[in-house]
């Protein structure tokens, strides 16, 4: 069993930044991918960027790209996602999930149904 625990989330201005962090816990942290997810009110769920164990692959959100930088730190087991030039359509309860069967260290799942691990979610409200 992993359990993740995510911080760092919060209200910020628009054109703000923020760093949301994920702490696993468990000692095969770096053979799991990662992703972020978030969901809106009223909205599903939606996947944010994902990396690979080796943390040589990230993949992004069309919306996030250039704004999201995902990375980790396995010495840690910890995973970041820092968001820069934050909009209020980025307002949402971000989740981080991990993968336990990824099949390599060079991809990672862009579905949640891939996601075997849950945090318990971080507010992030961005203000306009």
């Amino acid at each position: 069993q992993v359990q993740l625990v995510e911080s760092g989330g919060g209200l910020v201005q628009a054109g703000g930044s923020l760093r949301l962090s994920c702490a696993a816990s468990g000692r095969t942290f770096s053979s799991y991918a990662m992703g972020w997810f978030r969901q809106a009110p009223g909205k599903e769920r939606e996947f944010v960027a994902a990396i690979s164990w080796s943390g040589g692959s990230t993949y992004y959100a069309d919306s996030v790209k250039g704004r999201f930088t995902i990375s980790r730190d396995n010495a840690k087991n910890t995973v970041y996602l820092q968001m820069n030039s934050l909009k209020p359509e980025d307002t949402a309860v971000y989740y981080c999930a991990a993968d336990r069967l990824s099949p390599s260290p060079w991809v990672a799942g862009i579905v949640g149904a891939q996601y075997d691990y849950w945090g318990q979610g971080t507010q992030v409200t961005v203000s306009s």
